[in-house]
């Protein structure tokens, strides 16, 4: 309506494919985007508009003037209150018909009047007519954020319009399909049956068959499965033996830390950020070259740095820990992205950000990836164990002593 955003909304992904050969990381990125944009096209969107709760204190003789003015403002509100020779009206109003009102109040009081306002949240918009036409914004002329789909015929993408998409789809609409037990008409209930994530792969095959191409073949502990269940994942295991096996690492680990996600991340970092922004920085440094003295990883943390002005990039070793400050004009994602895609090739690569976006980009690299607060809960198990490598260190000497 007009390119404003848009909250409260819960997106679910009920079913996907892919090419083996014309697909790539970058594709599902993008369909992302364009679906979530056909699928506003498709739907009734409504504008809202800030709302105040207000208390407003007026004498007896001026009630019917505030009455009458919150009427006009496109307010509400609840019959008014005696308070000795002033009356109480409370209840709701646009902001934007509010935002000057307080002066009127002073004025036909005579400086006796009292208005309070505080913010209520979002309803729908009393003048969206209005308002779009104001703003004049034309979603088809969005270049950024584009409606259509692209679609491949003989190697070549071509656009599809967003109310033509449905004519091309090469998979059926979860939103026609005529019965319940169908995988994406309830996916809510489909997902409450989930008890481990392969019962979640299991959902859509085609999906289990693209993460096996990329990670191969997803083994599983050796238990008896139920009888309902063994047809399912013999059908999932010959369908894995299509696809390559795992790759092969050289033993080598790397982990890459997104330093100022950590950093917001940790309530006890993002406090002190609040004091110091360099003293949570050294601090998180001074934690990880504890964890990777215990875990001998070959760690790498990340600062941006990208507002800074300077065409290279900053790397320093700091207890064996590569401390890289991005260029001018890359983010820490982005060399991320990068870096992740290059090791992951041939080594176990791990990446610890709370980017949800930035997660799925390392999972299509090939890299595992670890979220800033289960990473918080590692460095504190590491921790632990240290301290008591320690004291039974220290016990050990008293006992020799």
């Amino acid at each position: 309506l007009t390119g404003s955003p848009i909250t409260d909304i819960e997106i679910t992904l009920v079913s996907g494919k892919a090419h083996a050969k014309h697909t790539e990381g970058g594709d599902f990125r993008q369909a992302t985007y364009r679906a979530v944009r056909q699928g506003l096209r498709c739907a009734k969107s409504i504008l809202l508009e800030p709302v105040y709760d207000f208390t407003l204190e007026v004498p007896n003789e001026n009630v019917g003037r505030a009455m009458s003015d919150i009427q006009r403002m496109s307010g509400t509100f609840n019959s008014p209150e005696a308070k000795g020779e002033n009356s109480v009206l409370t209840g709701t109003a646009p902001v934007s018909e509010m935002g000057n009102y307080t002066k009127e109040v002073m004025q036909y009081t005579h400086g006796r009047g009292r208005l309070s306002c505080s913010l209520k949240g979002y309803e729908p918009c009393h003048n969206s007519d209005e308002v779009i036409a104001q703003i004049g914004y034309d979603c088809d002329a969005d270049v950024d954020n584009p409606c259509g789909s692209v679609f491949c015929s003989h190697g070549a993408g071509y656009n599809v319009p967003w109310n033509e998409v449905g004519e091309h789809m090469h998979l059926p609409s979860v939103l026609d399909a005529p019965k319940d037990d169908e995988i994406g008409t309830n996916s809510e209930n489909a997902f409450a049956k989930c008890k481990t994530q392969d019962d979640i792969f299991a959902l859509d095959k085609e999906l289990m068959q693209i993460f096996e191409q990329t990670y191969g073949p997803v083994t599983r502990r050796k238990h008896a499965p139920e009888k309902r269940h063994v047809k399912a994942v013999s059908s999932i295991d010959k369908a894995a033996e299509k696809y390559k096996k795992s790759p092969v690492y050289d033993g080598t680990e790397y982990l890459l830390v997104d330093g100022y996600n950590v950093i917001f991340a940790w309530e006890h970092l993002k406090e002190l950020s609040e004091r110091s922004l360099d003293g949570a920085r050294h601090a998180l440094i001074n934690i990880l070259c504890n964890y990777q003295g215990y875990s001998k990883c070959n760690l790498i943390l990340v600062f941006d740095a990208y507002k800074v002005k300077g065409e290279h990039r900053e790397v320093e070793t700091v207890n064996d820990i590569s401390i890289v400050y991005t260029k001018e004009a890359e983010t820490a994602d982005m060399f991320i992205e990068k870096t992740s895609h290059k090791l992951a090739k041939t080594n176990k690569v791990r990446v610890v950000t709370s980017d949800a976006l930035e997660q799925m980009i390392i999972l299509g690299n090939g890299a595992l990836r670890v979220s800033s607060r289960a990473f918080l809960e590692e460095v504190r198990q590491a921790e632990n164990e240290i301290r008591e490598i320690i004291n039974s260190s220290n016990e050990l000497n008293n006992n020799m002593n």
